[in-house]
């Protein structure tokens, strides 16, 4: 049985996450409704622009790009992908999406936004990993990654943990639920640059169907 993977996000904006999806092989299913988790293997929040400030208890100070509709889709989307015990992995807004849900908050602008995006396209900078971590299995101690984004997680939403952080700024670059199959990464592993980085996204697919594997063997 071939693997379906829900993208809550909209079409228009999912094409890089579709071509992703399709390399494990598996089925992307790019959707607005929550609801079509129920015949899925997993959950992918993708990128996009701000979240809603009101959702982590802010005014709102500097985020941009704001689709409030968008925003509650994805919470809904988290919800019932909880009930049903599929593995989420969140990706740059995804992540974001993934620690306030869980109770975290968000720094609307970073002091240091421009060592995390470039004005047109993707910045590539040095990280550190966590060596207990799921991640370093997966890539090692230090990992050259890329991202595109001006805020970040602030405060950690309950039972999440920081797995991956910028050496030089300390902006968390990877978070991970201390019990379920949660992994939310800051960066972009559906466009890593293997020629810049070394490494590639591969693995990040690898890590997310051993998690859709071991739900399906509890079945």
């Amino acid at each position: 049985m071939s693997m379906k993977i829900a993208i809550l996000g909209r079409q228009k904006d999912t094409s890089n996450y579709e071509k992703y999806v399709a390399k494990l092989p598996a089925v992307p299913v790019t959707t607005l409704s929550p609801g079509t988790l129920s015949s899925c293997d997993a959950l992918i929040l993708p990128g996009g622009g701000d979240i809603t400030p009101a959702f982590f208890g802010e005014i709102n100070t500097a985020s941009r790009n704001i689709d409030t509709e968008l925003d509650i889709l994805q919470f809904q989307a988290i919800d019932y992908a909880l009930r049903l015990s599929l593995p989420i992995l969140g990706i740059c807004k995804g992540m974001q999406v993934i620690n306030v849900a869980f109770g975290g908050t968000i720094t609307q602008d970073l002091p240091t936004a421009s060592r995390h995006r470039y004005e047109n396209g993707d910045q590539y900078h040095k990280t550190l990993i966590s060596e207990s971590s799921c991640l370093h299995e997966l890539y090692g101690r230090e990992m050259t990654v890329n991202s595109a984004h001006h805020q970040g997680a602030a405060r950690l939403g309950n039972d999440l943990l920081a797995i991956q952080w910028c050496p030089d700024d300390g902006c968390v670059e990877a978070l991970i639920h201390e019990r379920l199959p949660i992994l939310g990464l800051q960066w972009h592993p559906e466009r890593l640059d293997a020629a810049v980085s070394g490494v590639d996204g591969s693995p990040v697919l690898s890590l997310l169907s051993a998690w859709i594997y071991a739900f399906r063997e509890r079945l």
